[in-house]
This record gives structure tokens, C-alpha cells and sequence, in this order.
């Protein structure tokens, strides 16, 4: 019998931006309830943010194992189920080793680490105690990336030839770190973002996007990373040339010094008898394009009988009716919570994306060190 499943939070407190992103998601379809939380460092914050969030103050943690320990002591019917971690990079692989280690399933932000080492590490235990691991490329969750995906795996634009990928912010266009930005600093921080800002940021979720899209593999590359704004001590730009695993060419290109740019993730897919194009500003529309016929052009919508099965699993409201950024990543916990109470085959980002873009990540950074070379992943 199914139930709520229990969640507990690692970060996310009253002043963060993402952890409200997902206690929204995983709240939206009544699947999930937040029972516990180590939601600061500071043991006061923590419990200050879990009373505004009505969470009881005997489970208001200062500290990840005095959580894990305090919760795996609790009755199996009150104990929480799945840890969600929502802190900077640096801290994932230490994190999620401690809850695995525990026996608890993790939904982790990404990256999912500051190495690939790392997340074969994270790999290698969840499979070990069983348990699910969840990357929030939140993107795979729109319904109608998921129609993208079915179209291209039915063989309808016949042999893929052409990738062409692209996210653009402008939020980093000036030197906002030295000013005490919260999420510009750590980004920029070596110690605590990893070897990238820009391509570690969004660039992942470009990878991601991609390959989650066509089915198909980076099987190398050839990047060109940039730092545009002086005394930044990381990337803040990218420009990479790609080749697939079924010999197509792709086009991947990230930006956070994009000015006037929000968040514009694009994507376009050419094969021998068609092509797609998905932008993420404008999620409820996917774009087909024929090579003998009229530009179609598809909106996603529970009343849409045209979708596919997983299109449709992913929708909520009927067509006129917008989802967005919310709802997709809501996908994600819907998947977990659905997998934690015995459903088979829920489809949610994965450990293995993590590891794949971990090693994108290196490769492309090592490619630019060396002069844009070409390197195999």
C-alpha cells in the first residue's frame, strides 16, 4: 500500500533559492512530506528554518550525522525514507556517502560531485546497499522533452546527423562575487564549485539534456573555455565542438556572461528526415520540422492524444493550461516517491548521469588547458 514518503533536507534553509524550488516540487503531487532537516550549519538557523516550515524542533538537526544517527533510531513508519541535498558541490560527495552509508536513498543536486572518482564512489555504494539515487537534471522532467526523446527513439527523424545545444544566463555578466552575492561566490570559488563555474553550472545540463534527448552518447570533444570577466577565477563561458557515439556532430555552448539572458536553454536536433527544436522558455511547444512537409508544431496537455505514454504520465493540466520549471522537476520526486512505495521502472536522472557528466566535465576542461584539442571521453 502506498503512502507519503518521508523526506528529510540537507541545506536548503529559510535564505537558500533552490531548497524552496524543491520542497516545492516535492510537494506538488502529495507524494512526499519533509519531516526532518539539517537546514544550516548553524544549528539555530537550522531549527529557525524548520520552524517556518513547521517541521518539529526535535528533528531540526545541526548536523548531517546527528540526523542520520537520531533518524535510523526512530520506528521504520516515522523514520524519513530519502535524503534530498541541496548544498554547494563541494559538499554532495561527502554527504551522499554519509546517507547511503546509512541506508537512506538520496535525491542530490548536481553535479553530483567535484570528480568523476568521486561519483563512481557514490555509484559503486548505492549499488551496493540498493538503494536509489536522483540527480535533479530537472529538465528531462517537461513533458515535452520526454515527446522529444520518443519521437527521436521511434526513428522519426530518421538518422540523427546534427546537435546543436545551447544555455545562456547573463547573471555573472559583472563581478557580483566581490560583492558578497551568495550563489555568485561559491560558484566562482574553486574550493567549493570545482574545476568549472559556468560548464559545471549549466553546461552539465546541456550534456544532460542532450544525450537524455537523442539517446545517443558524446563519444568526444573539443572545448574552448573562457573567462571573460577580469580576476574570476573560473570559467564563465564555453564553446565546445562535439562528436557522437553514431557519428553525428554536435554544437554545445554555455554562458553566463550572456548578457540580458535569463535562463534560455535551447536545444535543436537534425536527422536525414527531420528535425526538433525545444526551448525551455516556451516548454509547452516542441517544434517539428520536415523535410517534405509543413513545420508541425506540438503542445503538451493530459488531452493531448498525441502524445506519448511518458508525455503524457509527465503532464498534469490540460493543453492552454502552462507547466513549467516547478512541475518538471516535480517529475523527479513524483519518480523517487513512486520507486520508494514499489512502482517498477519510474525514470528520474540517474548516478550513471552524474558519472557522464563528471567526465564531460573533465574532459572539457582538459581539452581547453591544452590548447582545444580533441579528447575522447
Amino acid at each position: 500500500m502506498s503512502h507519503k514518503v518521508r523526506m528529510g533536507m540537507i541545506g536548503g534553509g529559510s535564505d537558500a533559492f533552490i531548497g524552496a524550488v524543491h520542497r516545492m516540487a516535492a510537494n506538488l503531487d502529495g507524494k512526499i512530506e519533509l519531516v526532518c532537516g539539517v537546514f544550516s550549519r548553524d544549528s539555530m538557523k537550522s531549527k529557525a528554518s524548520a520552524k517556518e516550515l513547521s517541521i518539529e524542533n526535535s528533528r531540526a538537526y545541526g548536523a548531517v550525522d546527528e540526523m542520520l544517527k537520531a533518524e535510523a533510531l526512530l520506528p521504520e513508519n516515522e523514520r524519513m525514507q530519502f535524503v534530498t541535498i541541496v548544498t554547494p558541490n563541494y559538499l554532495h560527495f561527502e554527504q551522499s556517502m554519509q546517507v547511503l552509508q546509512h541506508g537512506f536513498h538520496v535525491v542530490c543536486d548536481k553535479p553530483v560531485s567535484l570528480s568523476s572518482d568521486e561519483a563512481k564512489e557514490i555509484a559503486a555504494l548505492a549499488k551496493e546497499k540498493l538503494l536509489i539515487f536522483a540527480l535533479t537534471h530537472n529538465y528531462t522532467g517537461y513533458p515535452l522533452v520526454k515527446q522529444a526523446r520518443e519521437i527521436i527513439r521511434k526513428g522519426e527523424l530518421g538518422n540523427i546527423r546534427k546537435v546543436i545545444v545551447e544555455y545562456t544566463q547573463g547573471w555573472l555578466t559583472d563581478a557580483i562575487e566581490t560583492e558578497g552575492q551568495k550563489q555568485a561566490t561559491w560558484r566562482t570559488d574553486p574550493e567549493k564549485a570545482g574545476i568549472s563555474c559556468c560548464l559545471g553550472d549549466i553546461g552539465t545540463h546541456a550534456e544532460n539534456l542532450l544525450e537524455y534527448i537523442t539517446g545517443l552518447e558524446i563519444d568526444s570533444l573539443c572545448a574552448d573555455l573562457n573567462t571573460f570577466v577580469e580576476g574570476r577565477r573560473l570559467d564563465d563561458d564555453a564553446s565546445i565542438l562535439l562528436r557522437m557515439n553514431n557519428g553525428a556532430k554536435g554544437v554545445l555552448f554555455a554562458s553566463q556572461v550572456a548578457a540580458g539572458e535569463e535562463n534560455e536553454l535551447k536545444i535543436r536536433v537534425y536527422g536525414d528526415l527531420g528535425g526538433l527544436e525545444w526551448l525551455q522558455s516556451s516548454p509547452n511547444e516542441l517544434l517539428l520540422k520536415w523535410k517534405t512537409e509543413p513545420m508541425q508544431t506540438m503542445k503538451a496537455g493530459v488531452d493531448k492524444a498525441y502524445l506519448s505514454t511518458k508525455a503524457l504520465q509527465a503532464s498534469r493540466l490540460p493543453g492552454g493550461h502552462p507547466e513549467g520549471y516547478i512541475e518538471a522537476f516535480a517529475n523527479i520526486y513524483k519518480a523517487v516517491a513512486d520507486q520508494i512505495n514499489g512502482i517498477k521502472n519510474c525514470e528520474y536522472p540517474s548516478i550513471e548521469d552524474g558519472i557522464r557528466g563528471m567526465v564531460f566535465l573533465e574532459k572539457a576542461v582538459e581539452s581547453s588547458h591544452k590548447g582545444s584539442i580533441w579528447l575522447t571521453l
